[in-house]
């Protein structure tokens, strides 16, 4: 007998999370059986609340148009299930004879997945639950990189470049810059940035990540000798920055901006940067922050992103169908000369609220700065080199003024 799959997105969108919801669909269409298709609005939110949508009668053009669709279609959520949810839980997924639970999230998500395969495991309910990896962050452990960082290392990339050839022209007004990024406990987001540096004057000429400890006095003499150098300074921070006790170096203390896995609204570390460089230095300084929109940017899409996405979304039907459950889709990265990627599982236990840090290895012993090692490990997930910009050759004529008093 052919039983429900119930598809749903949680955390923050990305550029190709639609990806792995049309991956999702489109296999399961293939297999019969599965009867009914559905999408739940806002994520485990939509299954409490019953808002859920019949995908078989959506054009199929608009479910391919996901591919290439940026953010959440189906809606999104934050939301940790409390005890008394999981009554609930059950009686939804009972009363639409639900037998597979596709779930498209992050660490947060993915302990949302293993709480309703347990769930159903206690009350003898046959349902497969399979976790398909998303977040930008980057940080899921077990697997070698997620669905959704491809897109925003691209757009951090182009960014970081643009933003550092604007301070190249305009150092005389400009004269360091500060580029703030998203990502919470780890730095994967903000390392991307690094790709933007072509020649070593190029920026940005410093990075720092959450990983290490950020010291001040460090900082600013990093900044006062590169100024010395080259008259123009630009950085790439993390919002997630933290200090020598582990504390954020800025975060938000009110009560309204704290979810319901207790994270605190960050950013502002951007504008704190900039405040010591101009009193401690007495440097013009100003910040750039992308914001939400580096993550869901549809015009910097991964290629290989994008279809990577998409695989998973088609694994974690056929392994649910296979029997698999309590599980996680994974990206495994083969050893060859051109970059291959091929698909694993792992229990979703073991990467329910779990943390992926940037490896040591990858960052510079000054920890402003990150290795080759990692841009050879990130350059393949962008889908592709950056566009090709012009360097003029600026030879000065040889017959000259005496110099401007």
């Amino acid at each position: 007998m052919s039983r429900s799959l119930l598809v749903a997105q949680s955390g923050g969108p990305t550029a190709v999370i639609n990806s792995s919801v049309c991956g999702v669909i489109v296999e399961a269409m293939r297999h019969q059986d599965i009867g009914g298709i559905y999408g739940a609005i806002n994520g485990i939110l939509g299954v409490i609340r019953e808002e859920l949508v019949d995908l078989r009668e959506e054009a199929p053009l608009s479910i391919w148009k996901l591919r290439r669709t940026p953010s959440a279609a189906l809606g999104s959520c934050r939301y940790k299930l409390r005890q008394e949810d999981f009554n609930r839980v059950m009686e939804v997924l009972t009363a639409h004879d639900v037998g597979y639970f596709i779930y498209a999230g992050g660490n947060d998500s993915m302990d949302t997945a293993h709480k309703v395969a347990m769930l159903a495991a206690e009350k003898k309910y046959d349902l497969k639950v399979m976790g398909v990896p998303k977040t930008v962050d980057n940080d899921l452990l077990i697997t070698d990189h997620c669905p959704g960082y491809g897109s925003v290392a691209r757009f951090n990339a182009l960014a970081a470049r643009d933003s550092s050839l604007d301070t190249e022209a305009i150092y005389t007004a400009d004269t360091v810059k500060i580029i703030e990024t998203m990502g919470r406990d780890t730095g994967w987001i903000t390392a991307s940035t690094a790709l933007a540096r072509e020649n070593q004057d190029d920026g940005p000429h410093l990075i720092y990540l959450p990983e290490r400890p950020f010291v001040a006095e460090k900082f600013l003499e990093s900044v006062q000798s590169i100024y010395k150098r080259l008259g123009r300074v630009v950085i790439c921070v993390c919002e997630g920055l933290r200090d020598e006790s582990g504390e954020f170096v800025t975060a938000s203390k009110r009560a309204t901006d704290t979810d319901t896995f207790g994270h605190k609204q960050l950013g502002g570390v951007g504008d704190f940067l900039v405040s010591l460089v101009v009193s401690k230095l007495q440097i013009k300084a100003r910040c750039d922050k992308p914001g939400t929109i580096q993550r869901v940017s549809g015009l910097c899409l991964s290629q290989v992103d994008m279809e990577e996405a998409y695989r998973v979304g088609q694994v974690a039907v056929s392994k649910a169908i296979e029997g698999e459950s309590d599980r996680m889709i994974t990206l495994i990265r083969r050893e060859s000369a051109e970059y291959q990627c091929e698909t694993g599982l792992v229990d979703l236990e073991k990467v329910a609220l779990g943390r992926k840090p940037v490896p040591d290895g990858f960052m510079n012993r000054e920890s402003n700065f990150v290795t080759p090692q990692f841009l050879e490990y990130v350059r393949p997930l962008i889908g592709g080199p950056l566009p090709e910009y012009a360097r003029l050759r600026k030879k000065v004529l040889d017959k000259r003024l005496p110099p401007y008093a």
